[in-house]
């Protein structure tokens, strides 16, 4: 049986274990994937018995993802870009192997929802935040051929640290002049946890926003945050969350098991079902 598994601390309320448990059962394959509860200070050890534990590899979350990059012998440059790894495995010789795949669920997710995305290739990226989300985001557009990312974040020193980072395609603006970046942003996206369990407002108002900009939120609890309701309510195309969670599963899940599955509405209506249970249990 092949084994793999989610790592965070907490790690109760991971999503994870329903989307590959589903991959699973649906391709028929002899394995299984759990949560693992891993504090911070036994997380290097663990991941480097990692095979001891009956594990092929695993996924990683808050707060370990950094932990688990700086203890991969083997780094994926998505890994590297983004200075944190949420996705493990072991190779032929048994060398832990870090790649972190929010760049690809973020930009395939936009891609499908939204393959009109890049307009006239000409109008900035808005970034909203500048955590590890946000590098892996930036790190994507830059890929993707994006010529001007401007970030805006509450903490400017963060901001230009991921400037830095990146370069001179980087450009770190005012959190308090973020109203100005619908009216001239190609793609906003919010990399905050503002909106989040419906607390905390952006404050963006989209009444002169570009009739063509895509407004994206990595918030998917509520699955339709405030900043999605008010963009799609001036006609805006909107791309939700949920999307990226489900297609960052995806490289890791083929690297474990051998077969890349696919991104379904069967797999999607089934999250969203646990997202409803939950809430109405709070």
């Amino acid at each position: 049986m092949i084994r793999a598994c989610v790592i965070g601390w907490p790690i109760k309320h991971s999503r994870s274990p329903i989307i590959h448990n589903h991959w699973i059962k649906h391709l028929g394959i002899e394995g299984s994937y759990e949560k693992q509860a891993v504090a911070p200070d036994d997380a290097p050890q663990f991941l480097a018995s990692l095979k001891d534990h009956g594990f092929v590899g695993c996924n990683v979350t808050v707060p370990l993802k950094e932990i688990a990059f700086q203890t991969a012998q083997i780094k994926e440059p998505s890994a590297m870009a983004v200075g944190a790894a949420n996705t493990l495995w072991l190779d032929d010789q048994d060398r832990l192997c870090a790649g972190n795949t929010d760049t690809y669920g973020f930009m395939t997710h936009l891609e499908t929802s939204a393959p009109k995305w890049q307009g006239d290739n000409q109008s900035p990226v808005t970034i909203l935040g500048a955590g590890g989300a946000s590098r892996a985001i930036v790190y994507g557009f830059l890929k993707a051929g994006v010529k001007h990312i401007h970030i805006y974040n509450r903490t400017p020193q963060r901001a230009i640290e991921l400037a830095k980072a990146f370069g001179e395609n980087v450009e770190v603006k005012n959190w308090d002049q973020r109203q100005e970046s619908p009216q001239q942003s190609a793609v906003i996206v919010n990399t905050t946890t503002i909106g989040m369990n419906a607390t905390g407002s952006l404050d963006i108002d989209f009444k002169n926003a570009n009739p063509n900009c895509v407004v994206c939120d990595i918030v998917y609890v509520p699955l339709e945050t405030e900043l999605l309701k008010n963009a799609k309510a001036k006609g805006l195309k909107t791309v939700d969350g949920l999307g990226m969670l489900l297609h960052q599963a995806v490289p890791g899940f083929e690297k474990w098991f051998g077969i890349r599955p696919q991104v379904t509405t069967e797999l999607r209506d089934l999250v969203i079902k646990n997202l409803m249970a939950e809430q109405q249990e709070s």
